[in-house]
């Protein structure tokens, strides 16, 4: 049953919209057809997250060749599962089954070589992938994983609302994971036609909305389907305000601290310095890497 939430995010002086992005079709893994909606070139504005991928088809010839074997190192990967079935097998031994509703967590640190795989030949798969940065002193540590399951992701009822918390705090109910150094917050939310939802934040700390049911309105602005709206960080501001029109609307709602760290990617490797990726570049080729 969802917990029951309390009175606590009440937003005064909602932020406002400042960019609508709409992702770019693309693919990766072995083929896999997704919308990469937070890219390279917005991992400053939107620090602590490097990147979100959203996937969904019902053609198996679009997810069907997964994700196959591949590196990281220096960021989590947070993989929600709206519908589908993925093995995740990598090689520090964990393994695991994301469903339905779930989520996948998974701390990269110092190295890590996994797969995700799906576990179906057939019907819809669809949901999302969003990378996490580490802290510098934090990005050769262990690597870690946690296999979610659906009825673990706190859920909590408004007029009109539905909200599952993946991570961070929301009206008073813990989500299913935190980060002290980040402070991801990450929703799920469901609004029912004419539904708001209000979601109180520091000012300080980065934050976007991708709709990916319906359509909403944020920040004096009209968010489409498959759009991320980025909201400013006004100082005065103490939250942000979702509404949904005549029909109802799905949105992920994430936003964190920054780190304010210098950003160094080269592909599946997410470093501070160049040094650092040479010699991430060069472990994985001496087979150095997930040991």
């Amino acid at each position: 049953m969802p917990s029951a939430p309390l009175a606590t995010d009440a937003v005064r002086r909602p932020r406002v919209v400042e960019q609508l992005v709409r992702g770019t079709p693309g693919s990766d893994g072995a083929g896999v057809k997704l919308t990469r909606v937070l890219a390279q070139p917005l991992q400053r504005r939107l620090d602590p997250f490097l990147m979100l991928d959203a996937f969904g088809s019902d053609d198996p010839r679009d997810y069907g060749a997964g994700f196959p074997d591949h590196p990281h190192r220096g960021f989590e990967t947070v993989t929600y599962m709206i519908t589908g079935r993925m093995r995740h097998r990598d090689s520090a031994g964990h393994e695991g089954l994301l469903q339905s509703g779930g989520v996948q967590w998974m701390t990269a640190g110092r190295g890590i070589i996994h797969s995700e795989m799906p576990e179906q030949e057939e019907g819809r798969m669809e949901g999302f992938q969003l990378w996490l940065n580490l802290p510098a002193d934090e990005k050769m540590c262990d690597p870690w994983y946690r296999d979610i399951q659906a009825a673990e992701i706190p859920e909590f009822d408004l007029p009109g609302v539905r909200v599952r918390v993946i991570a961070g705090q929301s009206h008073g109910i813990a989500g299913a994971v935190s980060r002290e150094r980040t402070q991801p917050l990450y929703l799920d939310v469901h609004l029912e036609q004419q539904a708001s939802f209000a979601q109180a934040l520091p000012a300080s700390h980065n934050a976007f909305a991708y709709v990916y049911r319906g359509r909403l309105r944020a920040g004096g602005r009209e968010v489409p389907a498959r759009h991320m709206a980025i909201f400013g960080n006004e100082e005065h501001a103490d939250g942000i305000v979702l509404h949904a029109d005549e029909e109802p609307a799905r949105a992920l709602l994430i936003a964190g601290q920054p780190l304010g760290e210098p950003i160094v990617q080269y592909g599946p490797f997410v470093m501070n310095s160049h040094e650092q990726i040479y010699q991430a570049v060069e472990d994985f080729r001496a087979g150095r890497l997930g040991r």
